[in-house]
Parts: structure tokens; C-alpha cells; sequence
């Protein structure tokens, strides 16, 4: 039993060491400055605030060494409020207080730690509590990613008076739909990961509760003593078991949904994301429906947007995400992001940033930044490249082909899903760490050598041609089973072969008319679909071909469905599914670009 509880232990680190690498917000600092900042900072520990029930959560604060008031820069993390150490120096120096929360029950912060749960109580007595502190002016923003988004998001939609602005980093939109589930499947190895990461600091408050060596003086032989029980892994991440226990979009999810918010949000919003990263389109999301849905004038001009490469899959400071190097212009300053936006929004400073442009996109393949007049691009033409084949699709080898003429007569593309040979994730926007397949883009030519997977392919292009914006993918599909999944993926084939994916999408079955409401399909009968591929800007260079996989899974990202049409979370009996994509005059399938002239 203590040999297994290390083993869980130490696989939890290992997981934790991931969620530190890639959930906490990216800090980009040299020891030696945070030495010298750090004379001319005054930095206190484990600061309590009581939350309206009671329960005392704790901060460490920064601030400048000298008298005054100044806005404030809040954190609240799960993830060990530690971590913001040098942004916490860095930000102080340049004349904020800056404060990194603990959550409810997490580190040294009171309390049961429940996923999304406490958020907006939490948020909103946070940030009155900063506001009132002698040393603030009055005015709290936030800042920070993944989950640090969302606490950020949760505040925001309480109101709290004295916020004034947020600053969140890869996250979402809504936590059913982008988060937990996507297109109706499960987030497997996001949540998985993520669950087995945050249970980490769960287990060890357990572990400090349950040492007893008193109590254990009087067991004989001495050799039986047992140095330490291990607690029950019992309740350990409750949300796991309710996540799966709630695969349709209730109300678990709604009261917490912030799209189903957005009019409660009344601050400006710097909304940061990435190409490749996990929650990608609820940060596209976020901007586009909080210029028009925000519930104030102030917030609904006051959205902004940068969309880099990587996310959960990379740093911003690097210039290589995945297999991909995407040049020296790509590594950014995320710290100095957030300092000169706030410098503006904040202290009222013209630096600059009020006259730029409100997005900001790092445009792939040409590997240069741009900015824009809006999101998604008013001047991008929507296209739709129509599916052919003779109905041998199957795989790279097979004859599938795109083309902007629409279909006649063809026959369907068919191939048979079986759930205990799925087809495999391989790179991609991934969470908590990478599969042994990588993160991010990664060469696709092992999946499409499978013969469950259709492929269909453009000639090599003439001549430099940019996709940029939301991509779907539009198809006429049938299934023996009564309940199946499929997947979609945009490719750039590089004249060497290498098939870089771009963005991704999958459709469970039973969802294909609405999240809330599941219906089973009948087997044989054609169905009409629409699956949301995301986002992305990319510009195929003359030579590349553009490319679109379709398959029925990608595992271990999303959970396998079983096809049996039973309850995913319980279910263990599988069948294998013959699953058809029609391409003819009557059911044109197509895949739906923005193509930017």
C-alpha cells in the first residue's frame, strides 16, 4: 500500500511538472534580474483574505518599496501561487502590487478545491479585498492562463466594482463545449492528465492529515511501524467522476459557461491565444461575441487579441512548436504583453498600444506577425473545397482529391471504424504534456497510411495561398452503427512529403443537432453534418498541397466512441462501425476555407 501510494505520488509530480510548464502563465525572466528587483521590492507571504463564508485564502504580495497607491495585478492560481515569483518582482519594480492567490483548497489556501465551483464568489471578494488594501489605488486587474483564465473569466462575471480589466491567456469559452468535451467527445487526455495532476497537491494535504506518529508508538513488532498511512484515494477529484457524468450541456455547465454570460462581463479584455493550443476556439470565441455581447460600452471597445503558435503546446518564447520551426520572429515577451497593456489600461500611459490595431495574428507559413482590423477577417472569401473520389479514398495511397468544382455522380468513400484499433492521436492541441506521438504539428503520414482514414488532397499549389479564420467541414455521412464519431483535419503537405496538421475537429453522432439534447442515429440513414475544424492562419507556399483527413477517432485525445450508442462513461462492450462520406451531386461534402485574397 506505501509502495503504491509513492508510485501515485510520483507520477502526480510528474504530471504536476507538466502542469507547471504548461498551465501556469509563462514567465520569461533571468534569475539575476529578479535578484536586483528584488532590493527595491517588499515582498510579504501567505496573506490571508477572508472569503464571504469564512474560508481564508492566502497570497503572497509584492509591491514597490516606497510610499503610495498603486493598481493592482491579481493571480489565482491552483497551481502554487509560488510560481509567480518573478513576474511578481518584475511587476512590482515597474510600479504595481501584485498578488498571487491560492484558490480555494488548493496549497495553502482553505477550503475544498473544486474545479470552476468558488470562482466567481472567490474572484469577486478577491479582488474588493485587493482594492481596499492601503497600498492599492483602487483599481484590480487580472492576468494569467489556461485555468488562470478562467478564474480571471468567473471574477468578471460577478461584477466586482473595483476590477478593471483581465489579461487571460489560452482558455476558454465555455467548459463543457472546449474544455471537458469537444464536439461531444470526450477530452481524454486532457482530463485524464489534468485530473491526475491536480490531485497531486490533494493527496499531500490528505498525507499532512493523516500523520499520527504518536499514535503509532505502541505497534509491535517495531519493524510494523508504519511510518505513514496512506489516505484513501476515495472523492480524490470528485470533478472527474462529474465531468464524465455529464456529457450533454446541463445545467452543471451552464451556471458556469461564460458565452451564456457574456453581457455580465463590463472590463476591457486582452484576450491572448494560440494556434495549436487546446482551448484555442473558445479564446476566438471570447473576443468575437465580447465586442458585441460585453455589458458595457467600455468593455465592448476595449477587446483586444493576439493569437501566437502553441499554447499548451509550446512556449511563447520559443521558435519551434512540435516538429516545426517557425522562425525568429515568432518568440514573444508575454510579461512585457501584460505590463504595456496595462501600463495603458491602468495608469493611463501612451505607449503606444492605444494606437495599434485590436488584433494580432502570427500568420503560419509565411511566419511573420500582422496585425488586423478585427477577427475573423471581414476581407477572407469563404470557399468550399468539394470531396472526390472513385470511391477508394482510403489512405494516402487511395484517389481522393480536392477540388473547387463540385461533384457529379461519384460512389462513397467507406471504411470500417473499430474502436480497439482506433486511429491514434498524433501531435496536436494537447493537454497536460505530450503524447510519445509529440505536441502540436507533427507529421500525419503514419495515420494516413491507415485505411480508415480518407484522404483527399489538392494538386500542388501555383502560387502562395492563405487560409485564415474558422474552418468546417461539411458532410453527407452514413454509419451501421447507432452511434459513431467523426473526425476532421486540416493538412499542409510540404513538398518533402511531410503532412504538418493545422486544426482539427470531431462530431459525436449523437450530437449532430445539438449538444443539450443526444439523439441516436438510425444505422443506414444519411445524415447531413457540419463539424467545427476551429481556427487557424496559415499560407500553403507554392509547391504545398492542402490536404483533409477524415476518420472516426483520434485517441487518446478524445475517447473512443464504442459505437454501441451506451453510456461512454460506463460502457465496455464495442463494435466495429462501417462509416460512409458521400460526395455526389445530390450530397456535395465539402471542406469550408477562408480564403484571404
Amino acid at each position: 500500500m506505501r509502495e503504491n501510494l509513492q508510485e501515485r505520488l510520483q507520477h502526480a509530480g510528474q504530471v504536476g511538472l507538466f502542469l507547471a510548464a504548461f498551465l501556469l502563465p509563462f514567465r520569461l525572466m533571468a534569475p539575476a534580474v529578479v535578484a536586483a528587483q528584488n532590493q527595491e521590492t517588499i515582498v510579504e507571504h501567505s496573506v490571508a483574505a477572508k472569503m464571504r463564508d469564512g474560508v481564508m485564502l492566502r497570497a503572497d504580495i509584492y509591491r514597490p518599496k516606497t510610499d503610495g497607491k498603486f493598481p493592482v495585478l491579481l493571480v489565482r492560481t491552483p497551481y502554487d501561487k509560488t510560481g509567480e515569483t518573478n513576474f511578481g518582482l518584475k511587476a512590482a519594480a515597474r510600479g504595481y502590487v501584485v498578488i498571487a492567490q491560492d484558490v480555494r483548497g488548493r496549497f495553502t489556501s482553505e477550503g475544498e478545491w473544486y474545479t470552476f465551483k468558488n470562482e466567481s464568489r472567490d474572484g469577486y471578494d478577491t479582488v474588493e479585498w485587493a482594492a481596499a488594501l492601503p497600498y492599492s489605488n483602487g483599481k484590480v486587474g487580472m492576468f494569467g492562463g489556461s485555468y488562470v483564465g478562467a478564474t480571471q473569466f468567473l471574477a468578471a462575471i460577478a461584477k466586482p466594482p473595483h476590477l478593471a480589466g483581465i489579461c487571460p491567456n489560452v482558455t476558454a469559452s465555455n467548459y463543457h463545449d472546449g474544455w471537458a468535451y469537444q464536439g461531444g467527445a470526450f477530452e481524454q487526455w486532457f482530463n485524464e492528465s489534468w485530473a491526475t495532476g491536480l490531485s497531486m497537491n490533494t493527496m499531500r494535504r490528505r498525507v499532512d492529515l493523516a500523520g499520527n506518529a504518536l499514535g503509532w508508538t505502541k505497534i509491535l513488532p517495531l519493524r510494523a511501524y508504519p511510518v505513514l498511512e496512506a489516505p484513501e484515494a476515495e472523492g480524490l477529484a470528485p470533478y472527474f467522476s462529474d465531468w464524465l457524468a455529464h456529457p450533454n450541456f446541463d445545467e452543471y455547465w451552464k451556471q458556469i459557461s461564460i458565452e451564456d454570460h457574456y453581457e455580465q462581463v463590463q472590463v476591457p479584455v486582452f484576450n491572448l491565444g494560440a494556434w495549436y493550443d487546446i482551448f484555442l476556439g473558445g479564446t476566438l470565441r471570447n473576443y468575437a461575441r465580447l465586442k458585441k455581447e460585453a455589458g458595457s460600452e467600455t468593455a465592448r471597445r476595449g477587446q483586444r487579441l493576439l493569437v501566437y503558435v502553441g499554447g499548451h503546446a509550446g512556449g511563447w518564447n520559443n521558435r519551434k512548436v512540435g516538429a516545426v520551426d517557425f522562425g525568429e520572429k515568432l518568440p514573444i515577451d508575454g510579461d512585457e504583453l501584460t505590463l504595456r497593456w496595462y501600463d495603458m489600461l491602468l495608469k493611463g500611459e501612451a505607449n503606444g498600444v492605444e494606437k495599434e490595431k485590436p488584433v494580432k495574428i502570427f500568420v503560419m507559413g509565411k511566419n511573420e506577425w500582422r496585425e488586423e482590423d478585427d477577427w475573423p477577417l471581414a476581407r477572407a472569401k469563404s470557399t468550399k473545397y468539394y470531396l472526390h473520389s472513385t470511391g477508394v479514398a482510403n489512405g494516402v495511397a487511395g484517389n481522393g482529391a480536392l477540388s473547387l468544382v463540385a461533384p457529379a455522380e461519384e460512389k462513397p468513400d467507406q471504411y470500417v471504424f473499430d474502436p480497439s484499433d482506433a486511429t491514434p492521436t498524433i501531435g496536436g492541441p494537447l493537454c497536460c504534456g505530450a503524447l510519445p506521438t509529440g505536441i502540436g504539428p507533427e507529421d500525419q503520414r503514419p495515420a494516413e497510411a491507415r485505411s480508415d482514414v480518407l484522404v483527399y488532397t489538392t494538386p500542388a499549389f501555383a502560387k502562395d495561398t492563405e487560409v485564415t479564420g474558422p474552418v468546417s467541414l461539411d458532410l453527407f455521412v452514413s454509419s451501421s452503427a447507432v452511434d459513431t464519431d467523426f473526425t476532421g483535419m486540416l493538412v499542409d503537405v510540404w513538398p518533402n512529403g511531410f503532412a504538418q496538421n493545422l486544426t482539427s475537429g470531431i462530431l459525436r453522432l449523437r450530437y449532430r443537432n445539438s449538444q443539450e439534447k443526444p439523439e441516436l442515429a438510425n444505422p443506414g440513414e444519411t445524415y447531413h453534418i457540419t463539424m467545427d475544424l476551429w481556427s487557424t492562419s496559415n499560407v500553403f507556399l507554392a509547391g504545398h498541397k492542402l490536404r483533409l483527413e477524415v476518420s472516426s477517432s483520434n485517441f487518446p485525445r478524445f475517447d473512443r466512441n464504442l459505437n454501441t450508442g451506451e453510456e461512454q462513461a460506463r460502457s465496455t462492450r464495442m463494435v466495429k462501425a462501417t462509416n460512409v462520406i458521400y460526395h455526389d451531386k445530390a450530397r456535395p461534402s465539402a471542406l469550408v476555407l477562408p480564403i484571404v485574397p
